[in-house]
């Protein structure tokens, strides 16, 4: 096996590994739920849950660490069970530890199943925060569930992102391998040097 039939079937490995569902599939654990964005309201019945900002990051979507504070931010929750579109759900988000409120929404029921909530300035400053999520419905106790983020640390580096940059970086470099005998050249005299260490 030469070495271009080398690089060649590496390349091919680690598309499969790169485009593998069970690798990425909410976070890579395959056979597991580890989406760190939803939260249990009842025993499994879920929420899942997004924020934006979308003045300063458009194309990003934000979870446990909002990177900005004193900015438009859409915090989104999307009901995983019908029976919650019937309930009416309050919202609040407050400052932690203080419990200083920030953002209040009353009970409302929302058919679609999915709810906005804007912030229009986002929150006030650098920490931690805490959403409240309370069921009201129409007879028997409200039910209460919490989910925290933080905010104002700035844009966090997806490894997802930096995996992908590397992984076009490097096809870019093999297809360039293979069609320029200039390059080629060069490189094949690298690994010949290397090689003779």
């Amino acid at each position: 096996m030469n070495r271009a039939q080398l690089l060649r079937g590496f390349v091919l490995g680690f598309l499969g590994l790169f485009f593998s569902a069970s690798l990425w599939a909410h976070g890579g654990a395959a056979g597991t739920d580890t989406d760190q964005c939803k939260f249990e309201l009842e025993k499994d019945h879920w929420i899942h849950y997004t924020a934006y900002q979308p003045k300063a990051f458009p194309a990003e979507d934000f979870c446990g660490n909002i990177p900005n504070t004193n900015t438009l931010t859409q915090l989104v929750f999307d009901y995983q069970d019908v029976r919650y579109r019937n309930m009416a759900v309050e919202f609040e988000v407050t400052k932690e530890p203080e419990g200083t409120r920030v953002f209040f929404q009353e009970a409302n029921k929302h058919k679609s199943g999915t709810v906005v909530l804007s912030l229009p300035n986002g929150v006030p400053e650098v920490g931690k925060y805490l959403i409240h999520i309370t069921l009201v419905p129409d007879q028997g106790d409200r039910l209460d569930a919490h989910m925290s983020f933080m905010a104002g640390k700035g844009q966090e580096v997806k490894s997802g992102s930096i995996l992908l940059y590397a992984f076009f970086a490097f096809a870019g470099l093999y297809v360039l391998y293979l069609s320029h005998a200039g390059f080629k050249r060069l490189i094949d005299g690298i690994l010949a040097k290397v090689k003779s260490f």
